[in-house]
């Protein structure tokens, strides 16, 4: 069936990196590296983005070009309730969220009726008109974006400070990955594992394909949602760039780098993308190109992903 597949030595190798990215910023401050710090946080956040399309197109078998919707709708939540003044990111950070699974919900209910390439189109669709309607209010920054002019206030952290704001960063897509692990051996997790192999023998046997497949869409939406209102608290602003069709097709491309259908393939393609794009930025204006050798070299030579190298995405029955 080509079910997720789970191994001690996957958490063994998720125990390590988890040290070492703990690790981490001691490390930069020592060599006196204090910005990679940040960087790291958006690596993170980007990682969380991923994982939360990796479980609708990787899981529940729903290839959606409109996930940076879900993405845009949890940063400019988190802009506008500090507009207004709330910084409190225990209200903040739910209701974007609660609104990025609202919007995830309505545009499911519609476009999950459709199949194949309709379905691709229409969460497309559905996407630019979020986002030409996000441009089109000059009262929310327009094309400019909106400003977050300080950052969610989370309890006694001071999340100003890039090293905290990074480990809360790292806590939430930690607890984010063990519950997507849980998710996937549950019978919730195995049912929709077994709707993108074969529909319509689910059907046959009496399963309601469609609420499974809308309440796995809705999780995906919220978590990027999640990942959205984090990254609004390390940028410091809300894009419209962020609900474009090309930030759905650079989550996209870091899913098929890393591996479709592996709970950390989103961790491992957001990493290397980003670090691929951090490293060809330096050495040449014409980046792309080496990002593009790269992406065709894993498509070719690790059909499964970087993840599927370790035995990390799907089993092969």
């Amino acid at each position: 069936m080509g079910l997720y597949a789970s191994s001690p030595r996957r958490r063994v190798a998720a125990a390590i990196t988890l040290l070492a990215l703990l690790a981490l910023p001691w490390l930069m401050q020592t060599l006196d590296q204090g910005f990679y710090v940040s960087f790291a946080s958006r690596v993170l956040i980007f990682a969380l983005a991923a994982t939360s399309l990796n479980l609708v197109i990787g899981f529940g078998g729903m290839i959606s070009f409109g996930h940076a919707a879900f993405f845009g709708a949890g940063a400019y939540t988190v802009a506008i309730l500090a507009e207004g003044g709330v910084h409190s990111a225990a209200l903040a950070w739910p209701l974007a969220l609660a609104v990025a699974a609202l919007l995830a919900l309505l545009i499911g209910a519609i476009s999950l009726r459709t199949r194949g390439v309709y379905f691709i189109m229409i969460t497309l669709a559905f996407a630019q008109m979020v986002f030409y309607l996000i441009v089109s209010l000059k009262s929310w920054g327009g094309d400019d974006g909106l400003l977050l002019l300080r950052r969610s206030t989370f309890g006694s952290l001071d999340l100003k400070d890039d090293t905290t704001f990074y480990f809360v960063v790292l806590a939430t897509l930690a607890l984010v990955l063990l519950a997507l692990d849980r998710l996937a051996h549950s019978r919730f997790g195995r049912v929709i594992q077994s709707i993108r192999e074969n529909e319509t023998r689910m059907e046959a046997l009496g399963y309601p394909v469609f609420s499974y497949k809308l309440v796995c869409f809705v999780i995906g939406g919220a978590l990027a949602g999640l990942a959205g209102a984090l990254l609004v608290n390390q940028s410091g602003l809300a894009s419209p760039n962020l609900l474009h069709w090309m930030q759905s097709g650079t989550l996209m491309v870091m899913i098929v780098i890393g591996g479709v259908g592996s709970v950390f393939g989103g961790v491992v393609g957001a990493v290397l993308l980003l670090l691929c794009e951090e490293f060809f930025v330096e050495i040449s204006p014409h980046w792309q190109i080496g990002l593009g050798l790269v992406l065709l070299a894993v498509v070719l030579w690790a059909p499964l992903g970087i993840a599927g190298l370790f035995g990390w995405g799907r089993s092969r029955e």
